[in-house]
């Protein structure tokens, strides 16, 4: 799902499990969804492989991104049910809003969209020349784009910081997440996301608890030249697993899932404010650091921030963006002070 800067809501539907008969929609005020941004374009169905160019096709879409400049991506894998690619498939696509219409089409060769890849999500650079993804199939890496001349090529291919960690499972209800015959779903590099101030692009996989970053000059220069980027790669923190809670006092709940890496639990809950004069949000968690690495880190991050601190500013920091639309930040102003939480 991505919401355009007019305001316009747009969301996707991944051929994981079976065919669908929308892959782009905008939706509507009503409710209702408009195929997007035609009925030719979501016209693909797998029956009909042999008879549909995937090039001009919605074949598996995993992402739709707006980009703040008056066009929406969308990033389509072309993997349905993750079971190999679809030739001709694999693209990044730019739609014009105003038009409602692809003005750019940027397919990737298998240089690119190795055979088990699977495209995952993009983010833009600030200046708007070049695009970030995550490849989560079966060789993890980083795919970097020159948008002007649709140059791409895959970095940290292979590397630990794009691949399934070891040990880590994947849940789904408080199940894992198997195939048929048993075996663990694994996912390599997955989630993105680029800094504030566009310095720093962080990422990690799906099936992992560590998040990574790396400069994102360093990738758009010697990256996009192909030179090796390892000893650029920082291990930035932790994540841990999660499963929400039913509270019925006007809030929600979180806890650790049984044989959770870190034991933490908590609850944000939402109450008018007195008078009208607007809402009370409170938030409260716990957690158990473990031994080894994930608690070292824990320990380490909490000895210099006391815990009430890192929850005042979880909910400035959310106060701001409910309130104003965005958070502040001393990013690109160096002679501010350092943001304080």
């Amino acid at each position: 799902m991505t919401v355009s800067e007019q305001g316009r809501l747009f969301v996707n539907f991944p051929r994981w499990t079976e065919d669908s008969p929308v892959s782009v929609a905008e939706v509507m005020k009503d409710g209702s969804l408009r195929p997007y941004p035609d009925e030719q374009w979501n016209a693909w169905r797998n029956v009909r492989r042999d008879e549909l160019d995937p090039g001009r096709h919605w074949v598996c879409v995993q992402s739709v991104v707006a980009d703040g400049r008056g066009s929406v991506w969308v990033v389509d894998p072309a993997a349905p049910a993750v079971d190999g690619l679809v030739p001709g498939g694999p693209k990044l696509v730019r739609i014009d809003l105003a038009a409602d219409r692809v003005v750019q089409v940027i397919r990737f060769g298998p240089d690119v969209a190795i055979p088990g890849s699977f495209l995952n999500d993009v983010r833009f650079s600030h200046d708007g020349k070049h695009a970030f993804l995550t490849d989560a199939g079966q060789r993890g890496a980083l795919v970097v784009v020159d948008l002007a001349s649709g140059k791409a090529r895959r970095v940290l291919d292979g590397h630990p910081a794009t691949q399934p960690e070891k040990g880590v499972v994947v849940r789904t209800d408080g199940r894992p997440l198997r195939y048929p015959d048993g075996r663990p779903v694994l996912f390599a590099a997955d989630s993105i996301a680029l800094s504030s101030d566009g310095a720093w692009l962080y990422w990690k996989a799906l099936t992992g608890t560590t998040l990574y970053r790396i400069q994102s000059a360093a990738l758009t220069g010697k990256g996009l030249a192909g030179a090796d980027l390892s000893s650029q790669v920082q291990s930035y923190g932790q994540e841990w697993d999660t499963e929400t809670v039913d509270r019925h006092d006007g809030g929600m709940g979180w806890r650790t899932p049984a044989g959770g890496a870190i034991s933490n639990e908590g609850w944000v809950r939402f109450l008018p404010a007195p008078a009208g004069r607007g809402t009370v949000v409170t938030l409260r968690f716990r957690f158990e650091p473990p031994d080894g690495a994930p608690g070292k880190w824990l320990l380490e991050l909490l000895g210099t921030i006391p815990l009430r601190l890192v929850a005042d500013g979880i909910l400035r920091r959310f106060k701001n963006l409910v309130e104003t639309g965005e958070i502040p930040t001393t990013a690109r102003q160096p002679a501010a002070r350092a943001d304080t939480y």
